[in-house]
């Protein structure tokens, strides 16, 4: 439902060029973090309050509306990604903990709901799905018929879509929905979702979306965002339209119109959340930098840590490959194509009629980390990394793709890294 016009231009390096100094590189670092605050450019007249109620109310509102509702909630110790059938599932009074190799919940004294930093699981599960039927071939007695996946298209309103998450799905849409060879199952529920976007408040340990350009306010790629502000004496979202859906579906719902001190205090939260980032990412000259530490030997330091889990690539929200997988049943008249999630981390990835083309870890970390911020932009236009952190948080063995990239440059990363 999002116009094509709403795309965030995010994740695109702004900082001085190589011939440069780090001081000069970590001072405009610094000014990122202040200056990409994307509700300096919010009108007054374009936002709108809400209240807890209200924000039930567009929660109903888009599941009278026939839209399966995904928001985050509270499951097995994680904030995870789950289908709610009201707004009382999402994670109303939890906050995260999280560094490199660790996640914790923890029960803050409020009731904000969207407190928390991400979780576990991207968004790409409910547009790609992890596993999916392609088609179904049988044989009858006149030959083959092929059909098609049978379960139509769902409609998901995604609520609460983090500033660095919506700049992963524009990276997808990209590669997958208008590209030269779009996929259509993609595409076609991509073009039926309703995206509520949520501007982060507190980030992790291990964010570093401002250092992209990411966040930590929504700048585009929404239908409505809302930017939630609590104090002691009063708890409410403010809600502003990014499509002319968004803009259909505010007037129905219990508001009031936002004060210049509603606006400020908003401004307030996403300023702060942007200064309280956990770790920062330099992203001055990465291909460049990538291309000239081809063969060092940092490379085989990182992959005695790596257990070439794969982790880090299903948690990541831009990374999309696949592969295939035939069966046919134990009476050889169906066959059927699933596509599954790969990575690039299983040594059969990169397999050809005479063997693995990266056959060790160390090849194998060196190609994700190189194709995420050395090729992508050549290829898509953008870095392919957002800023999120999960690949810091969720990897076993807290390998923390910021302290990679400065060992590569010979320091030590600012905010954290093993």
């Amino acid at each position: 439902m999002v116009a094509d016009s709403a795309s965030p231009e995010t994740c695109r390096p702004r900082t001085p060029t190589t011939t440069e100094g780090a001081a000069a590189r970590a001072a405009a670092l610094a000014d990122v973090a202040l200056a990409d605050v994307a509700l300096a450019d919010v009108a007054l007249a374009d936002v709108v309050v809400l209240s807890p109620p209200g924000l039930a109310a567009l929660a109903n509102a888009l599941i009278g509306d026939g839209y399966r509702l995904v928001g985050p909630t509270v499951r097995s110790e994680a904030v995870v990604l789950e289908e709610l059938e009201s707004a009382d599932e999402l994670p109303w009074g939890w906050d995260v903990d999280a560094d490199a190799g660790r996640y914790r919940l923890r029960r803050r004294a409020d009731r904000a709901v969207f407190a928390h930093a991400v979780g576990p699981q991207p968004w790409k599960r409910f547009l790609l799905p992890p596993a999916s039927l392609l088609w179904r071939a049988r044989r009858g007695e006149s030959g083959f018929s092929v059909d098609p996946p049978e379960d139509p298209l769902p409609r998901y309103a995604l609520f609460g879509v983090r500033s660095c998450d919506l700049a992963a799905i524009a990276v997808q849409d990209r590669v997958l929905a208008t590209s030269a060879h779009p996929d259509s199952g993609y595409r076609g529920r991509r073009a039926r979702s309703f995206v509520v976007a949520a501007d982060c408040a507190t980030p992790a340990g291990t964010c570093f979306c401002s250092s992209l350009g990411c966040g930590p306010a929504a700048a585009g790629g929404y239908d409505v965002a809302l930017t939630e502000v609590v104090t002691g004496e009063e708890h409410l979202f403010l809600a502003r339209a990014g499509s002319a859906a968004g803009d259909a579906v505010l007037p129905r719902l219990p508001s009031r119109p936002a004060t210049p001190h509603d606006l400020d205090a908003a401004r307030a939260v996403v300023g702060e959340a942007a200064q309280r980032m956990g770790r920062r990412l330099d992203p001055d000259g990465l291909p460049e930098l990538l291309a000239a530490h081809r063969e060092d030997p940092h490379w085989n330091e990182v992959a005695q840590r790596c257990l070439s889990c794969g982790n880090c690539t299903l948690v990541c929200p831009t990374c999309f490959c696949t592969t295939v997988v035939d069966a046919t049943d134990v009476t050889g008249t169906v066959a059927e194509r699933r596509r599954h999630w790969d990575s690039c981390f299983d040594l059969d990835f990169s397999y050809l009629h005479a063997g693995s083309v990266r056959a060790s870890t160390s090849a194998r970390y060196r190609h994700w980390i190189s194709h995420k911020l050395g090729t992508w932009p050549e290829q898509f236009g953008t870095a392919g990394c957002v800023g999120c952190g999960r690949c810091i948080t969720w990897c076993p063995v807290g390998i923390d793709i910021t302290a990679e990239i400065a060992a590569l440059r010979g320091g030590v990363p600012e905010g954290g890294g093993l």
